[in-house]
């Protein structure tokens, strides 16, 4: 399956966001409640932001998945953990499907690791689901990544886990 990415406009997006981010299926997003105007004035904030970006991941020319690089000295993980060096943090959220696709939301995550890791400088990709979210962390080992500890986030108890270039090099076969 092949995805390509583009840097997502707060302002032409924000409508498509919103469906997918107030989705059942996107509860650990936190934002079920959100308005259309709520999602354009996050994600205006993190393009305006250094330290955070977002991207939309396409596939056959249709959005599919909302992808975002953080640096976790700086974000989300500032503070919580060590932060070394080559460490890059990411989020990412499958579209809701109406038919959903055996295997899709694996290719999705291998398309956003591969993304990440094709920047010499990333070495470590930091991820911190939610410790109920079960699902992704089924998706996180199938790529590589390992859990590390649970941490307390302002937001929720999360599973926070490390994948290693060579890690997921390994687990996907490349």
């Amino acid at each position: 399956m092949t995805f390509t990415i583009r840097p997502l406009d707060p302002a032409r997006d924000a409508g498509l966001l919103h469906g997918w981010v107030t989705h059942p299926k996107a509860a650990f997003w936190r934002m079920r409640d959100a308005r259309p105007e709520d999602v354009e004035r996050v994600y205006t904030g993190i393009a305006a932001d250094e330290h955070h970006d977002a991207f939309l991941g396409l596939h056959e020319g249709e959005p599919v998945f909302l992808m975002e690089r953080y640096d976790p000295a700086h974000r989300e993980l500032a503070g919580l953990y060590a932060a070394r060096p080559g460490d890059v943090g990411m989020h990412f959220l499958v579209a809701p499907a109406e038919t959903p696709v055996h295997g899709f939301t694996h290719a999705v995550i291998t398309a956003v690791m591969r993304h990440l890791f094709e920047d010499p400088a990333t070495r470590r990709v930091v991820v911190e689901p939610d410790v109920r979210n079960t699902a992704v962390h089924a998706l996180n080992a199938a790529v590589g990544f390992v859990p590390e500890r649970e941490i307390e986030t302002p937001e929720k108890t999360a599973l926070l886990s490390f994948c290693t270039r060579e890690r997921f090099e390994r687990a996907v076969g490349a």
